[in-house]
């Protein structure tokens, strides 16, 4: 058929889990995306809250299956040679809903065409298709290098790859604090182990800690020396100081510091805020975003509240705030389907 060629990648992504202003919670999911001439194909779908099929806590078999398929060296799981692009980040289930698409040989190029929005067994290109995404003409050569590098090594003595699991180290007193935020991060799919140093995990298992979320009683010369314990590993470590003792609000400072995805791969990259009534918002594809300030009353009392809730369209765009949302101490958490920012008030 004929398409315009297109280039084929995956990059690392991230659906950012939390816990939600109204209680509720949202599982945290690593996965590869889809790279269409270098940009997500997620993004292309605007307000989408889904992960490819290539997540990285699905069973490796599993994985390796989806793989194969998207090989096209398995067979196609719905009807009409369609394969799953994206689905539920909650439970993958096709009733929730998912883009599929039709993946085919054509000579030695391979085509991806014909998007849908799925939610039965077969699908009706006409009503549930999306207009505009598609068809894209893909080098056979080049599909199949991208894909392959996520293949466990070929042999009968070659490990299968092991799912990969998020885990954060907390440093402080096993105050309460820390010990909610730990309950809220394992709720959402990220373990969370507490400590008083870095002395007192061994060097090896340090490296399993993306990042480290310091307590507000860590001194600065202690919070020195877990850096210098992790520097003397070569570990790739985001360190975190919660803004506010406020968990919604350390457990999205936490997602920020997972996401070790390129600026130029998000769809949220900036998020400032005055007192003055102001919050700045810049987002590099349309999405709907929402924005909930926090702050801390003259009771030590938590509050929250929803300032914005709206669909932008990309760029920068300035969004007043009510100074009552952010009086004393606050600050801001923005969301959007696949990531997460948030911002001090700064006073003055």
């Amino acid at each position: 058929m004929s398409a315009p060629y297109a280039t084929f990648g995956l990059a690392p992504a991230m659906r950012a889990g939390g816990v939600l202003a109204n209680g509720d919670h949202q599982v945290h999911r690593d996965f590869m995306d889809f790279l269409v001439d270098g940009r997500p194909l997620l993004f292309r779908l605007s307000d989408l809250d889904a992960v490819s099929p290539l997540a990285s806590d699905v069973p490796p078999a599993i994985f390796t299956t989806h793989v194969r398929r998207l090989l096209l060296e398995a067979e196609a799981p719905l009807a009409g040679g369609r394969y799953v692009i994206y689905g539920c980040p909650e439970c993958e289930s096709i009733e929730c809903g998912a883009v599929t698409a039709v993946i085919e040989r054509d000579g030695t190029d391979v085509v991806w065409r014909d998007f849908a929005w799925q939610t039965y067994e077969s699908v009706d290109p006409e009503r549930g298709g999306y207009r505009g995404i598609g068809p894209y003409r893909f080098d056979g050569e080049q599909y199949r290098r991208e894909l392959e590098r996520l293949l466990p090594p070929s042999g009968p003595a070659a490990p299968a790859p092991a799912p990969v699991a998020r885990r954060v180290l907390l440093v402080g007193a096993r105050v309460a604090v820390l010990a909610r935020l730990a309950a809220a991060l394992r709720t959402i799919g990220i373990g969370a182990d507490i400590a008083t140093d870095a002395d007192r995990v061994a060097a090896e298992e340090l490296r399993a800690y993306p990042a480290v979320v310091f307590g507000p009683a860590v001194s600065g010369p202690e919070r020195t020396a877990v850096r210098q314990a992790f520097e003397r590993i070569g570990a790739d470590t985001a360190y975190v100081d919660g803004l506010l003792p406020v968990v919604p609000v350390l457990v999205a400072q936490v997602e920020h510091a997972l996401d070790r995805g390129a600026p130029a791969q998000r769809r949220l990259v900036r998020l400032d805020a005055t007192d003055g009534g102001t919050a700045t918002v810049e987002v590099t594809s349309a999405c709907r975003v929402s924005l909930v300030a926090y702050r801390i009353d003259r009771l030590s009392r938590p509050r929250a509240q929803e300032v914005f809730s709206g669909f932008l369209e990309p760029g920068e765009h300035r969004i007043p705030l009510d100074a009552r949302s952010v009086k004393g101490r606050a600050c801001l958490v923005a969301r959007t389907t696949g990531s997460v920012l948030t911002a001090p008030v700064a006073h003055g």
